[in-house]
């Protein structure tokens, strides 16, 4: 049922000294009746040969017994090297799934091997490029992401020179792509590349979805997501990501059916626990998201996904020493900027702009009043929005890094380029309100759109609209948005703040905190 299959193709290999005998047989999900059986008993000549000869003869009963299955998929012909070599390749292959760093490592080790052994052995670089890209301290590891990528790249090219057509080796310069800011354009183009070459590159189809969701197509984002769980639900990314991009469509129904449906398979696993607080997370529930990301943290403490997640927990519950001291770097940079560490912020959000993630050192600015500096900032890095907005684009959840280049403009009484800002920030919400339910992220944006215009009615309407859709900020808006400072003598703007911290101090609460004043 979970697998939604109603046949299997079981199959045994057994080996002595140069023999080899292979079964296989198809069984009937709903009762365990044999469709059929066959067993092969070959001499260990030639291993390829043998696998190429039994997946057409295999293929060719599934015709004969499946109703409907006219035409099967092509064959591929496996790829020849020395079987011991793509063993190694098969185990790394079997350990990357995972999406462990230590099961991530492994599989290095095992294609550093496998490289050695035959140094011209395409899928061996391809997937080493690829783990060389999951070890990065933006993924699974501890890798420097400029590190990952240089790496990541060698080993691609290298898999790309050897077999131009390799899927593996596109998919794998996909996610390479996406690791770099702007490039989002060129990983679509390769994913799908990859897809076109193998259809059923489950991770290829992961990496496109992300590229499509990072550049605001999120119903292009869901639908593939949905085939990945329909063909395999318990791949990792596959269901954590859809529970992420379904919990951002308000559908949480589908989200707790999908967790239901994968977890009795892995209890305890560290990815279900992340999934499930994801959940709880988009309900502005961090009380009950927290304990089940420390459980995760300490058994991935590498996780980005995981850190960033409980990042978001420890902020929307105001603990801003634990998010200081052990957050991800994004989180680090909005703590201390809270705390009052300002030159500490500061260098943390340089570093990561020198790392192509610029919005923290966005956010601190205008959170810090810094509006000369953060002007200039863009204007060292950029030749005008259009370059920033390109290389930075909206992921239709408010485009709040144009928001606050809009702020500062405003405040530095530049007309021209505040009116350039709040145009591409119109066009982007236009465009996520066509691909999202809304959400509260996007309808904050929204009211901080409205503020700069100067019509505080729509600002606060938006801003109540944006708390029934969970958007439950830790501090008073107006000390992190300065454009919202004129609503401070709104009442209804007084009774939300109110609200939200009432919201706040129920969930510190729960965790066994002390209340706080806002």
């Amino acid at each position: 049922d979970t697998l939604g299959v109603e046949h299997i193709l079981e199959g045994s290999v057994r080996k002595a000294g140069a023999t080899v005998r292979i079964t296989a047989q198809l069984i009937q999900v709903d009762d365990g009746f044999h469709l059929w059986s066959e067993t092969y008993d070959r001499e260990l000549t030639d291993i390829f040969a043998i696998q190429d000869e039994i997946s057409s003869a295999i293929l060719e009963q599934l015709r004969a017994h499946l109703v409907g299955l006219e035409q099967a998929p092509a064959l591929v012909a496996a790829d020849r090297t020395d079987s011991e070599v793509y063993d190694l390749y098969l185990l790394a292959r079997q350990r990357m799934y995972e999406r462990k760093k230590l099961s991530i490592e492994s599989a290095a080790e095992l294609l550093d091997k496998a490289i050695a052994a035959d140094p011209e052995y395409a899928p061996a670089y391809a997937q080493r490029g690829i783990t060389a890209l999951l070890l990065s301290e933006e993924s699974y590891g501890e890798l420097a992401n400029s590190e990952a990528t240089s790496q990541g790249r060698l080993y691609l090219d290298r898999a790309l020179q050897l077999d131009p057509d390799l899927a593996e080796a596109w998919a794998g310069l996909g996610l390479y792509h996406s690791s770099r800011p702007g490039e989002f354009p060129q990983a679509i183009e390769a994913l799908e590349k990859a897809l076109a070459l193998n259809p059923n590159l489950i991770d290829a189809s992961n990496w496109l979805q992300i590229a499509y969701g990072e550049t605001g197509e999120s119903r292009r984002a869901l639908a593939i997501l949905e085939d990945m769980v329909a063909r395999d639900p318990l791949y990792p990314p596959g269901y954590s990501n859809a529970i992420y991009v379904y919990n951002y469509f308000d559908m949480q129904d589908k989200s707790w059916a999908l967790l239901e449906r994968v977890r009795p398979f892995m209890p305890g696993d560290p990815n279900i626990l992340q999934a499930e607080a994801r959940i709880w997370m988009s309900v502005a529930r961090p009380s009950k998201a927290l304990p089940l990301l420390e459980q995760a943290h300490a058994s991935q403490p590498n996780d980005r996904v995981t850190s960033d997640i409980r990042s978001e927990a420890l902020l929307g519950t105001a603990q801003f020493e634990r998010a200081a001291e052990g957050g991800s770097p994004w989180a680090r940079v909005l703590a201390m900027t809270r705390l009052g560490r300002g030159e500490e912020a500061r260098l943390l959000a340089s570093q990561l702009a020198g790392e192509g993630l610029v919005w923290p050192m966005l956010a601190h600015l205008v959170v810090t009043g810094q509006y000369a500096a953060l002007a200039q900032f863009v204007d060292s890095r950029w030749t005008d929005l259009a370059a920033f907005e390109a290389e930075n684009p909206d992921s239709g959840d408010g485009y709040h890094p144009m928001l606050n280049i809009a702020v500062a403009y405003a405040r530095l009484g530049d007309e021209e380029r505040f009116g350039d800002a709040m145009r591409r920030v119109r066009a982007a919400h236009d465009r996520a309100r066509l691909q999202y339910a809304e959400h509260g992220g996007l309808l904050f944006g929204e009211a901080r759109y409205f503020a700069m215009l100067g019509d505080t009615e729509q600002a606060v309407a938006y801003l109540e609209q944006a708390m029934e859709r969970h958007f439950r900020p830790s501090v008073p808006l107006h000390e992190i948005t300065p454009e919202l400072e004129p609503l401070r003598g709104d009442p209804r703007y007084q009774a939300l703040l109110a609200r939200m911290n009432e919201l706040l101090n129920g969930e510190r609460a729960e965790l066994g905190l002390d209340p706080v004043s806002t």
